[in-house]
């Protein structure tokens, strides 16, 4: 659900867009930190905020790392 968000504000496309591992973190809602293989040997580490169920909002990209590989540790930002 992110995957436009994330290319819209990197300026591309990604053929491969598999999520390897996740995270949460409550808050009001939840943020959801994602490793995220996007082709060859990068990955990225996504951030994404979802809302209360009564507050009734789409999934959002709040942040990202890119340059990442298989082995870093995915950890809150």
């Amino acid at each position: 659900k992110v995957k436009a968000q994330l290319e819209e504000k990197e300026g591309k496309t990604f053929d491969v867009f598999t999520a390897v591992e996740f995270k949460t973190q409550l808050v009001a809602g939840t943020n959801y930190f994602i490793k995220v293989h996007v082709g060859n040997e990068e990955f990225m580490h996504l951030r994404v905020f979802k809302s209360l169920p009564h507050d009734n909002e789409q999934l959002s990209l709040h942040s990202y790392q890119g340059s990442k590989t298989k082995h870093d540790e995915l950890a809150y930002f």
